[in-house]
């Protein structure tokens, strides 16, 4: 591989760990009312990264020399900033000129600056919805179209929505000061949302070539974790999202190949799944119950819960009992279908035929998906039709090479 290559394929990868990472660590330092300048200097970092690293070669620790040039073009800006302001501004704002405390790109402000940045952008200025969108657009690396696969919205009433958030932040002088306990509280539940999602967009991938991406859900799973360690935000809720993911992710490299696509639940091979992870999830769903609150987070987490034990006889009931209780507290499309791939778990294909049919979701591709599993045994004709309009209807190139692979199955009666 030559050295363009090796750099087309570093850069955006580097991009999707570290951007987000950057971007809040300089907004923390500069307030979120200035969110563009620290996009405009991440940005670019990775612009002159591509120039540098094309010509003399990737250095020897990539990320360390993007937060060194993040940092220097920081200086940079803040010492045109403070000439700006002693030379033009000097007689009538002297004190504008003072100069701004310095900051490093460590571990800690990295962490503090997310989850910081994260409460901070929930303010109940916007809207929930909007404080949701645009902490995953700033804080978690989301596009907008991968926000509006996760809000099941059009991409141009998330630009909307977007674009109106940040001018509300603006209009109220935002700053990022330390939060006190009834704010942190108060926007605790969004917080918890906006991490779910980003968990969410990792663990079920609907965009690029891939159908997990382990970056988002280390990324949700490593805040949400500190959500756990602090007294303020150490919540069943937030103990319940974390044994979720620990659930979840104990399955991570089952679910998929050595090509990147995706397997089937059925056709996972258990010894890959991470007992150390379980027993993690087992730990946080003990902590989760301390109280009386029952959250979508701990139905969740006890149907991954369930996922993750041996086979038995009433190992799909309780499944199927935990869907009952979660399409009432907090209906989905995508909770609908599962509950109704647990029902045939229990009450065979047929009636689930029908329960699918009742949901109505023909526009989308997991629905199509659902009946081309549910009518394999029984109609291959009907299976196969299903699978190819569920293909037509799917974003991810992974995911419609997995349904490719059942066609092909079902025609060959393998």
């Amino acid at each position: 591989m030559g050295e363009g290559e090796a750099t087309s394929g570093l850069i955006p990868h580097l991009f999707r760990l570290e951007y987000t990472k950057m971007t809040a660590v300089l907004c923390r330092h500069f307030g979120l009312q200035h969110m563009e300048t620290a996009e405009d200097i991440v940005s670019e970092t990775f612009l002159k990264a591509t120039e540098v690293w094309t010509e003399k070669g990737i250095p020897e620790n990539p990320t360390a020399w993007l937060y060194t040039v993040a940092k220097n073009k920081t200086k940079d800006y803040l010492k045109r900033l403070s000439v700006f302001e002693t030379q033009v501004k000097g007689a009538i704002r002297p004190e504008a000129a003072e100069e701004a405390p310095a900051f490093e790109f460590d571990t800690q402000t990295i962490a503090d600056g997310q989850l910081a940045m994260i409460f901070a952008v929930c303010d109940a200025a916007n809207s929930t919805e909007s404080q949701i969108c645009l902490a995953l657009q700033v804080l978690c690396g989301f596009s907008v179209e991968e926000i509006a696969d996760a809000f099941l919205a059009k991409t141009e009433t998330i630009k909307k929505r977007l674009l109106r958030a940040r001018a509300v932040l603006r209009d109220i002088q935002f700053h990022t000061g330390p939060l006190r306990e009834a704010a942190i509280t108060a926007r605790l539940d969004a917080v918890l949302q906006t991490l779910y999602l980003l968990f969410n967009e990792g663990y079920f991938s609907k965009s690029g070539n891939r159908a997990i991406r382990k970056d988002l859900c280390s990324e949700a799973m490593r805040l949400t974790l500190v959500l756990t360690e602090n007294p303020l935000t150490c919540t069943p809720q937030a103990n319940a999202l974390l044994a979720l993911m620990c659930y979840q992710s104990s399955r991570l490299d089952a679910r998929e190949d050595e090509a990147g696509e995706a397997i089937l639940f059925e056709q996972q091979d258990k010894e890959r799944w991470s007992r150390e992870l379980i027993d993690k999830g087992n730990h946080y769903l003990v902590n989760a119950c301390s109280g009386h609150e029952v959250s979508k987070y701990h139905l969740e987490a006890g149907i991954a819960y369930w996922h993750t034990t041996p086979s038995s006889d009433k190992k799909w009931e309780h499944i199927l009992g935990l869907y009952n209780e979660l399409i009432v507290m907090a209906y989905s499309p995508m909770t609908a279908l599962n509950r109704t791939f647990a029902f045939a778990k229990v009450y065979g294909n047929g009636p689930a035929i029908a329960e699918a049919e009742k949901l109505q979701l023909e526009g989308t591709g997991d629905y199509h998906a659902l009946l081309g599993y549910l009518y394999a045994d029984t109609d291959v004709a009907k299976a196969v039709a299903h699978y190819r309009k569920a293909i037509q209807l799917t974003k991810s190139a992974s995911g419609k090479k997995t349904l490719a692979k059942e066609i092909t199955r079902l025609a060959t009666g393998n």
